[in-house]
């Protein structure tokens, strides 16, 4: 059967226009400071990030309350395995979080919601996560980027005041944006929203709609044709989910999180008023990308749960389970992986803490550094979960309910590798994440050189930017020649007497801090404007500035706990093995930025699109079952059942 083409209402747009759409949305210019877009540029500014930001007492106070409150509720009230088995969150389990306000962590009390920190509502989704990534999953979607986030960034008076009650104790909200054949390509959005009087009438398809099954509210973005006294433009509304035309067509089921309800949602001639515009026409896509700027804390803070938890269970089980003759903790092939178990989790969590604080005190742009959290979270989450299986050999790849069935602790380990794969792709893939970090990590190569990469721009204009870039470079390349981490008692605070030398770690991220800057720049010298098509060198900066900003915030996080009195030898020696591994790993991409296989790979696949490779494919039955690639999203009425279920 041959692939269909793409539903007949999707825009059709070439790869600049889709590029321009995005560009448009992002946000252009850095009021604030930021420690990884300095790190990026080779400026190594410890005095962002250092000493550790704290949260005021009260804060503390509050948030401590609440988690001594839902702890009580987790262990109690939940039970992870039922929701397992029946792909299912009970009723009750949903109506005992909205009893705690758990709905409304984020939202300020003056509209009834608990107004607590990004630091405690990260904590409070790792502690809920460690029981059902499922629940994790649903509050995250509810308040991260679901109603409350875009109403308390750009919403009116008017709008906070009748949706942000509702949503702090009753309501649970979503964010439709995905569309069967739109992902992170939001310039073919095909859901329109036509003004209509007073109204606006949506038609169109939103696919992956996380909450969407159970929701209550939803935000939805659609493309608003321009008009007479109509901008136009991709576009942000709260849409009541039971109004007339709206179909959840189906209920999506997954490999894991098999909780969530997440689903598939047709709008009819759907009218939602004017007044329940987000912003302005056209700001739709900003609204999103904005945020997702803090909502995207959310993910990583859930893999410091996973990652905690991994280390309990690799902990107890190592040091039972015997193979000749000693623990197979004792023997160093199982001993390396609970060390990278044990220092990653106290990297990542030195990442999220760090970033939420930041978050919390709106000194810094933390665009970056929470890109940055959700991009190594997701995956280091992944390589834990992975080796815990790994540790645990057969028992790792078995189901807790078949462990329990003959006799042995239910330890759900398979069942969190499946959990966690899904947040490489939630909220911007790691593909993605790569090339949206690399654009901010290059913003100010592209502000100087911008017009000469330009092909649409006069000689004129490449004339006036080439002196532009020359006076930057100029200014900007000495200085990554030398630098203070060269000088051999530097950053000296951080080698106390009778704990392992961190100054010698923000030492090394120092030079590689300017060593990566200098790496850019040669990029861009060499490819210019194809600088944006070299995917897999820009993935590999992103993962080394990732790996660099691991570093400084678990030092800094040492040194905290190490002042404090609170664990702080132990604090050391994690932030020691950490910085160790990564350093291994930053000399490895490094080595592969300039020594890959990017081109063999690019001339391989062209040859497997072409057809050249199908004889390779022989030999094998291709289980898969009839239908297009991508179903027809084509607006009009719904023929399906709506499977949609209120919580109350």
């Amino acid at each position: 059967m041959s692939a269909p083409s793409a539903p007949k209402n999707t825009p059709r747009v070439t790869e600049r226009e889709a590029r321009q759409v995005a560009e448009a949305a992002r946000e252009q210019d850095w009021h604030k400071p930021s420690f990884a877009k300095e790190l990026f540029l080779g400026r190594f500014r410890l005095d962002l990030i250092h000493p550790h930001p704290l949260p005021p007492a009260d804060d503390v106070r509050r948030g401590e309350a609440f988690l001594a409150r839902l702890r009580r509720f987790c262990e109690t009230g939940i039970d992870g395995a039922l929701i397992e088995r029946e792909a299912r969150i009970p009723d009750e389990v949903i109506s005992g979080l909205k009893e705690l306000g758990a709905l409304g962590m984020k939202i300020d009390p003056k509209y009834g919601g608990l107004g607590l920190t990004q630091v405690y509502y990260n904590k409070a989704l790792a502690l809920v996560g460690s029981v059902s990534p499922a629940i994790g999953a649903l509050l995250s979607a509810h308040q991260s980027i679901g109603v409350p986030q875009p109403l308390k960034l750009f919403g009116s008076q008017e709008q906070k005041e009748t949706f942000l009650p509702r949503l702090a104790r009753t309501d649970i909200s979503a964010f439709l944006l995905t569309e069967p054949d739109v992902g992170s390509d939001p310039a073919r959005l095909a859901t329109s929203a036509v003004p209509d009087g007073s109204d606006y009438v949506l038609d169109g398809v939103k696919l992956w709609t996380t909450n969407g099954v159970v929701a209550d509210l939803l935000v939805v973005m659609a493309r608003v044709p321009k008009s007479e006294g109509h901008k136009g433009g991709i576009t942000a509304f709260v849409v009541e989910a039971d109004s007339p035309g709206i179909t959840v067509e189906n209920r999506n089921a997954f490999m894991g999180l098999r909780g969530l309800e997440n689903g598939v949602t047709r709008f009819h001639r759907v009218r939602v008023p004017a007044a329940n515009r987000i912003g302005p026409e056209g700001a739709g896509l900003k609204i999103a990308l904005t945020t997702l700027n803090t909502g995207r804390l959310s993910l990583p803070a859930m893999c410091v749960g996973a990652g905690k938890w991994c280390l309990k269970i690799a902990r107890e089980w190592s040091a039972v389970r015997e193979q000749w003759g000693r623990p197979v903790a004792r023997h160093e092939a199982v001993g390396a992986k609970i060390s990278f178990i044990a220092a990653t989790t106290f990297a990542l969590e030195a990442v999220v803490d760090l970033s939420s604080q930041m978050a919390d005190e709106n000194r810094n742009d933390i665009r970056i550094e929470a890109a940055l959290a959700k991009l190594y979270g997701s995956e280091m989450g992944c390589l834990m979960a992975d080796e815990l299986v790994q540790i645990r050999g057969g028992r790792g790849f078995e189901t807790a309910d078949s462990l329990a069935a003959r006799g042995e602790r239910a330890v759900p380990a398979e069942q969190l590798l499946r959990d966690l794969r899904i947040n490489r792709i939630f909220e911007g893939s790691t593909e993605i994440m790569h090339l949206l970090i690399a654009r901010e990590a290059v913003d100010a190569h592209l502000k100087v050189a911008g017009d000469i990469i330009d092909p649409d721009k006069p000689l004129s204009a490449k004339a006036r930017a080439g002196a532009n870039a020359a006076g930057f470079y100029a200014r900007w390349l000495p200085r990554l020649v030398a630098g203070p981490g060269q000088l051999p008692r530097m950053y000296g605070e951080f080698n106390p007497s009778g704990h392992p030398d961190l100054s010698a770690h923000l030492r090394y991220v120092e030079r590689a801090s300017r060593r990566l800057a200098r790496s850019t720049f040669y990029a861009m010298s060499r490819w210019q404007g194809r600088m944006e098509t070299k995917q897999g060198f820009l993935g590999r900066i992103v993962d080394i500035g990732a790996e660099l900003f691991a570093m400084s915030a678990a030092c800094v996080r040492a040194e905290l706990l190490r002042s404090s009195g609170d664990h702080g030898r132990e604090a050391y020696r994690l932030a020691d093995v950490f910085c160790h591994q990564s350093r291994v790993r930053v000399e490895e991409l490094f080595t592969r930025l300039w020594s890959n296989t990017d081109d063999l790979d690019r001339r391989l696949v062209d040859g497997v699109l072409s057809g050249a490779y199908t004889w390779l494919e022989e030999g094998v039955i291709d289980p898969s079952g009839e239908g297009p690639w991508i179903a027809d999203a084509t607006p009009g009425p719904s023929a399906r059942e709506n499977v949609r279920r209120t919580v109350r």
